[in-house]
């Protein structure tokens, strides 16, 4: 039997592992208020090693899909205060530290928050399944289960339960997500999975062997430059939420959604040609991200 960490010891592997993956979102920064910190990374690691899993591609499907269910199984016992103690001991740490995180919230939003985590395993079920969206709703449907509960969960363990609220992290979420998405263009093709609607790719007469080839075509860019845009439309809608919480949480959102917002820009600066140069954040970019927060304005 696998040794079991205490309660203290699951949390810390839960850190540990956020703060090793570089994501476009912030996890657990010291800029997290400090009670809601490791339960952020708690939720952070339950999603990140069922999403690695999940796009293993040299792993069958079905052992993929396989995992997803057991992960599932797990989340469901922990809802209801269970945990299975055998198995990887890092999976247990994740498992033990989730069941708290799950416990301390209000019996309403414990409720709330199984239901999003089980989004999230949806969403990785769909990855190992799915490889193109034909529709701009179909691409929103899948954001809305992989993304935005990463917001939501947020807001319930920092105590925060306006649906107004919610609705503003949702648009920033899919926003990011969507930034994701054409910023790993070329990984995702790689794995001959695309994220841009078909009926997109249709419309501006793209096609898909430019990409086997490398090839930034006019017809491509126009496709991008139209995504791009619907996705600063999102991150404008989904502002407000940085100004409708407080503290350290308040600065936390304002540099995700900055952080989000230059990428998105950096991309259009380059007309979306990932296959030339990824943009990603560097230190520099982190100074300019944090002036644009001391000088933030309400929406």
């Amino acid at each position: 039997m696998a040794q079991i960490p205490d309660v203290a010891a699951a949390y810390d592997t839960c850190l540990q592992l956020a703060r090793t993956h570089y994501e476009n979102f912030p996890v657990a920064s010291f800029l997290m208020p400090p009670p809601a910190r490791k339960h952020i990374a708690a939720i952070y690691a339950f999603a990140r090693i069922a999403d690695d899993f999940a796009d293993e591609g040299y792993r069958p499907p079905a052992d993929r899909m396989l995992f997803l269910e057991d992960w599932q199984r797990r989340l469901d016992a922990a809802a209801i205060g269970e945990i299975e103690l055998k198995g990887d001991t890092d999976h247990i740490a994740v498992f033990l530290a989730l069941r708290e995180t799950l416990r301390v919230l209000p019996s309403d939003s414990r409720a709330q928050a199984h239901v999003l985590l089980s989004d999230l395993l949806s969403a990785f079920r769909q990855d190992v399944i799915k490889k193109r969206y034909d529709t701009w709703a179909d691409v929103l449907e899948y954001c809305r289960q992989s993304a935005n509960p990463v917001g939501r969960l947020v807001l319930l363990v920092n105590g925060y339960r306006d649906q107004t609220a919610a609705q503003h992290s949702d648009a920033v979420c899919t926003a990011l997500q969507l930034t994701n998405f054409w910023q790993d263009l070329a990984r995702d093709w790689a794995k001959s999975r695309l994220y841009v609607p078909l009926e997109v790719v249709q419309a501006h007469h793209a096609q898909l062997d430019a990409l086997d080839k490398r090839r930034w075509t006019p017809e491509w860019r126009k496709a991008l430059t139209d995504v791009g845009a619907r996705t600063e439309e999102l991150f404008a809608k989904g502002r407000p939420v940085a100004d409708s919480v407080r503290g350290r949480l308040r600065w936390e959102l304002r540099i995700t959604w900055l952080g989000g917002r230059r990428i998105l820009d950096r991309l259009a600066a380059a007309d979306y040609d990932v296959f030339s140069s990824r943009p990603s954040l560097t230190w520099r970019d982190g100074t300019a991200i944090a002036a644009g927060a001391v000088a933030w304005r309400r929406s």
